[in-house]
């Protein structure tokens, strides 16, 4: 095989950044700029490899994603370009900035192998950070902040720029991670057959060996080691987020880190004098997403789209699930890790663990970029243990985009070539959506919920139902504290009631 057209991973770095004094912790930017450093250090090529980069992806921070986490204090116009000054890679032809998702680090990580099989780069590096813990401590203190920049210059954008809810969803307020994943587990719940209390241990018992991993990572920001009792009991310092999750069982998105990764051809790697116990191969990749808007899901306890991504990312490997030695799943609520192991088919307990890191809600959820740190702790485990393989698996907007990736230090005996996703996406979108009415009149039974929460407690009840002939509707309660209060305490999937409709939005009353 040419080994300029074989992509190896070569270096990774990350950093958790804990200064609570933020006039002396590092921006956004800055931080990307250590983590390149330390992935420039840990691939032994040092500034050699800075040098060398073709490409540099930074991934969409979240106050250019989602309006809750917008910086107050400014706005940097061309992230990419900025960093490349900050680090001195003066040797740069494509300046890309990705498009919001959990999925995009390991999407453009295998996008940009793939143009390296094809000649188009030659080095390259995936970087990204958040500084959200700085930026609420100095909004909560009243500390003005300049993270103004604008170098000039155009940059690429990557990934689909499409937003994850619909109109409909935005008018009946679901809009947001923290309560489309509640409704994901209260169906699964119900899937299940479980009773309430028999799935908050459930998911109390699986979200604790994730805390677990996190007590023994030093970059992890929440390390106490949280048992299921902790996690599920709602308590002043744990209320509901929106039922069924508490505090900590959401993504930690208020934390400072930042992670990089490499990947260049092994030609540029022996050239630029990368040791060999740094390289690391992606042996299989896909990605693939659901049908878009959680309204035209064919339901709510699983995901066809996961199912196809794993089954083509096992395939191009051409190894079994059985063969993998370590995982990383992607874990913003426990509802994503469940269906994950549904369409794995894998025990919660698997003996494996299922994360390296400590999840999101533990080891941290630094918006869109989480991946490039499961990545590049993958790489250090399967360093650890040369020739076993590790899987990453990501996920964007609401069990919506998908990919994977496996990873091994293991030379790769086939040409790097990934089956194009158009390919088996077609298939995924010919699968039927469910029948939906933006607005809905008549009886009708609940098909998921979630109840809303404030600081002073439930705030609102939003829900998906079916009408009496298999409509699919969408919702909210009236926002009476008893029927709130009610919804938390029995069952409320399957119960009837009558939905009505203003012109706008939807309002269910249970009989």
């Amino acid at each position: 095989m040419d080994e300029s057209r074989i992509p190896v991973m070569v270096g990774c770095g990350q950093f958790t950044q804990r200064e609570r004094d933020p006039k002396a912790a590092q921006g956004p930017l800055d931080l990307m700029a250590r983590v390149a450093r330390l992935a420039a250090e840990d691939s032994g090529a040092g500034s050699k490899i800075i040098e060398a980069l073709d490409s540099l992806v930074v991934v969409r921070m979240f106050s250019d994603t989602s309006p809750r986490f917008v910086s107050p204090f400014g706005t940097y116009a061309n992230p990419p370009r900025s960093l490349a000054q900050r680090i001195g890679a003066t040797g740069l032809k494509h300046f890309i900035y990705t498009h919001p998702g959990g999925n995009m680090p390991q999407w453009t990580v295998n996008r940009l192998s793939e143009q390296i099989t094809r000649g188009e780069v030659s080095v390259a590096m995936v970087v990204g950070a958040e500084a959200l813990a700085t930026q609420k401590a100095a909004e909560r203190g009243g500390i003005k902040l300049d993270w103004n920049e604008d170098p000039g210059g155009s940059m690429q954008t990557w990934g689909v720029a499409k937003r994850g809810w619909s109109d409909c969803e935005d008018r009946h307020g679901a809009r947001a991670a923290i309560y489309m994943y509640p409704m994901l587990e209260n169906a699964l719940r119900h899937h299940a057959g479980r009773t309430l209390a028999q799935h908050q241990h459930a998911i109390g018992s699986l979200m604790a060996q994730f805390a677990a991993v996190a007590k023994s990572n030093p970059l992890a920001d929440r390390r106490d080691g949280f048992d299921a009792d902790r996690l599920t009991t709602v308590a002043a310092d744990n209320p509901y987020i929106s039922f069924p999750y508490t505090r900590l069982m959401n993504s930690n998105a208020f934390i400072d880190q930042g992670a990089a990764v490499i990947v260049c051809s092994l030609a540029v790697a022996r050239k630029l004098g990368v040791p060999q116990d740094r390289w690391v191969f992606l042996h299989g990749c896909a990605d693939a997403h659901d049908h878009w808007y959680m309204s035209d899901r064919r339901d709510f306890h699983s995901c066809p789209a996961m199912k196809m991504v794993f089954d083509k990312t096992f395939q191009m490997a051409g190894l079994r699930f059985d063969q993998i030695d370590k995982i990383d799943l992607y874990s913003c609520f426990s509802s994503a890790v469940e269906i994950a192991c549904q369409e794995m088919g894998i025990s919660f307990d698997d003996p494996r663990g299922l994360t390296v890191t400590g999840g999101l809600p533990f080891f941290g959820g630094p918006g869109n970029n989480y991946v490039t740190h499961s990545i590049a702790e993958m790489m250090n485990q399967v360093r650890a243990k040369p020739g076993s393989f590790g899987l990453v698996t990501a996920n964007g907007n609401y069990v919506t985009k998908h990919s994977a990736g496996i990873y091994s230090t293991a030379m790769p005996e086939k040409l790097f070539a990934p089956e194009n996703p158009d390919t088996y996406q077609a298939t995924l979108d010919a699968m039927p959506t469910t029948r939906f009415t933006e607005l809905a009149q008549g009886t009708a039974t609940v098909e998921t919920y979630t109840v809303m929460h404030n600081k002073a407690g439930p705030s609102g009840g939003l829900l998906f139902g079916r009408l009496a002939d298999g409509t699919r509707f969408m919702a909210n309660t009236p926002a009476d504290r008893a029927l709130l209060e009610d919804m938390e305490q029995r069952e409320f999937i399957g119960i009837s009631g009558r939905v009505n409709h203003d012109g706008r939005t939807n309002v269910f009353t249970p009989a």
